[in-house]
């Protein structure tokens, strides 16, 4: 030991203000001025009644000493209950809340500070308590569960961030009503987790006594490598289930099933993560899955798990990412916040993953802070016709796309500035022209490009923007910009499966790379292996540019509903392997879609820059047996 330092057993508190950075950028004078009153007014003369000793001041928090374990938790209790007093009268957006984590252990004092193994616990479990909340150590645990009127909450083994050994924690329950409640009651092992067996236990909202629902499930069976469907990848891979709709109201399935949407594009900006994309993990909504199987059908590390409640002004939301290799908890975090708060909590969520994920934590967490998150609207009404709206336009019928159009109009009409929504009619309006539904296709195209333009000047960091915009441009015949947008749009977002299998579609058809382009499509098979049947179809269109006829048949098979373009090339393709009696049956069922079908009409459906793959396409319609 160097001269100053000394070693001492002692009791360990940690405190933080939750959101500290989030109500400084909202008001930095008040939110400073309300913190050094509750110092004054509140901490101080509390940890002077409980004979405490505070180490430090941080900006937002405190690192302090009792030598007392059973003062200590008797501090962090008044604390937090006169917290909720303090609050009662200060906006939602303007209170300050905090967590405190409790530890015993053996320090190292040195100059009056304090460090060792023990002190990182404690940070640990502070990051653990819900706002209001106090965490603690079993060893805390042990100390004062016989001494003191409160009920703690057993929540498990805990993984923690730096912390070698996984951490018994406990929760303290400081409402008064649940001063009899001990351990919660804990889910064997060999029961199934997934959304419908997982069963609700109600937990208390530290110093208010209302009750909200979380699942719990602490013994996860684990994944094996050597049963995954796909190889691992050699970066932290994930997959996102939906969100359990608690409350059950239909009318907000919508709302719940966003939540998870957004949650996968924000966390797929990032290449340093594999991120499963939406149609893959959305095949197990409503089922009772267990998170081992998921990992196991996706060929993925980690699993992100939730549930949201929703009321009439309020919304509440757990999370949780457990190791799938472990059966282990490695984050979870809780959040009660107003509804027009959503999208606020959707960042926290997406962030607090990335940096527990990417391999740097520290860069990653910075890159998460400078690509900062755009909130959709700012107005409920705009983004539930907006949600509206994509479902409709998702259905891909001439009916369906009007009524997107109708709700996709009203949500700009109440917020002009929603790019999300422009993006969403610009696909409308594509989808008119692409598939014949418009008695004026080059108005719908204008349109389209008009709508996909507004949206990247309202968001140019959007990638989907930068995507409609490029797959506009590339019928326009203006391919040069199709590049670029693409770029932008991969640059934005490059783990986006349908941007990646769209644009592998359009290197094959501006004679690019068709095998690259093949090789970009399985690229986003694989990150959403329950992919849409779109994805075949345009891997069998590039195969077929390829000249790869056998892997172009084999594409296109996998599709259960065809249209005219996809029976084309099915055609062709087994015309330029000599199966022309198997290309004569694909003939007559595009014929039966489009009774006037010619080797001119379907041999443009393609848009091919380069001659020579427009005459291989009709060529091999004239020898399937297409009239000329």
């Amino acid at each position: 030991m160097e001269p100053n330092e000394e070693r001492r057993l002692t009791t360990i508190l940690s405190a933080d203000v939750v959101g500290y950075s989030r109500l400084m950028a909202v008001d930095e004078v008040g939110t400073h001025a309300q913190l050094k009153t509750h110092r004054k007014e509140l901490l101080d003369p509390k940890t002077a009644e409980y004979h405490g000793r505070t180490v430090k001041l941080t900006g937002d928090g405190a690192l302090m000493e009792f030598a007392s374990v059973v003062e200590a938790v008797g501090f962090a209790v008044d604390v937090q209950r006169a917290m909720v007093d303090r609050n009662a009268a200060v906006p939602e957006d303007r209170r300050i809340d905090f967590r405190i984590g409790i530890n015993i252990g053996d320090i190292i004092v040195d100059d009056d500070d304090i460090y060792g193994n023990d002190v990182n616990v404690t940070v640990r479990l502070e990051g653990l308590a819900e706002p209001g909340g106090i965490c603690v150590s079993a060893k805390v645990y042990d100390e004062v569960k016989n001494k003191l009127e409160l009920g703690l909450e057993d929540l498990g083994e805990q993984e923690v961030k730096n912390i070698p050994e996984p951490v018994r924690v406990y929760r303290v329950l400081i409402d008064p009503a649940a001063a009899r409640v001990s351990r919660a009651p804990r889910r064997p092992q060999t029961r199934p987790w997934g959304w419908a067996a997982a069963a609700a236990v109600a937990v208390i909202l530290a110093g208010a006594g209302a009750l909200w629902w979380q699942k719990w499930a602490p013994g996860v069976e684990q994944a094996s490598v050597t049963r995954m469907a796909f190889p691992l990848p050699d970066k932290p891979s994930v997959a996102v289930l939906p969100f359990d709709n608690l409350g059950g109201d239909a009318e907000h399935e919508g709302f719940v099933d966003a939540l998870s949407e957004n949650i996968i594009t924000e966390l797929s900006r990032f290449s340093d993560l594999f991120v499963i994309a939406r149609n893959s993990v959305f095949t197990y909504k409503g089922k009772p899955v267990k998170v081992q199987q998921v990992a196991e059908d996706l060929g993925v590390q980690y699993v992100l798990e939730g549930s949201v409640q929703r009321s009439a002004d309020r919304i509440r939301i757990t999370a949780q990412l457990v190791d799938a290799l472990t059966g282990k908890h490695v984050w979870a975090e809780r959040y009660d916040r107003e509804l027009s708060d959503i999208f606020a909590v959707q960042d926290e969520v997406t962030q607090a993953i990335v940096a527990r994920l990417g391999g740097n934590e520290g860069e990653l967490a910075e890159a998460a802070t400078k690509r900062a998150r755009r909130k959709p609207t700012s107005d409920l009404g705009a983004y539930e016709s907006y949600l509206l709206g994509v479902q409709h336009k998702h259905r891909y019928t001439s009916e369906d796309t009007v009524l997107a159009h109708e709700f996709l109009n009203r949500a700009i009409a109440l917020d002009p500035k929603f790019s999300r929504a422009y993006v969403a009619l610009a696909w409308t309006y594509f989808q008119e022209f692409l598939f014949g539904w418009s008695d004026a296709p080059a108005r719908s195209l204008k349109h389209a490009l008009e709508a996909a333009r507004m949206a990247v000047a309202l968001d140019d960091s959007d990638a989907e923007a930068h995507w409609a915009v490029g797959e506009i441009y590339m019928y326009r015949g203006e391919y040069e910009r199709t590049r670029a947008e693409y770029d932008k749009a991969l640059a934005l977002n490059p783990n986006n499966a349908d941007i990646l299998a769209n644009w592998g579609l359009n290197m094959a058809l501006l004679g690019d790379d068709a095998q690259e382009g093949m090789r970009l499509i399985s690229k986003a098979m694989r990150l959403n292996p329950h992919h849409p049947e779109w994805y075949d179809r345009v891997l069998g269109n590039a195969a077929f540019t390829a000249r790869n006829y056998e892997q172009a048949i084999t594409a296109i098979r996998n599709v259960k509903h065809h249209t005219p373009l996809s029976r084309a090339v099915l055609a062709g393709s087994y015309a330029q392997l000599g199966r022309l009696e198997e290309a004569g049956v694909e003939v007559e069922e595009a014929l039966k879609l489009v009774p006037d079908a010619t080797v001119e009409s379907l041999g443009s459906r393609l848009p091919y820059v380069n001659m020579a793959d427009v005459n291989h396409f009709r060529e091999a319609l004239r020898k399937a047996g297409l009239p000329e």
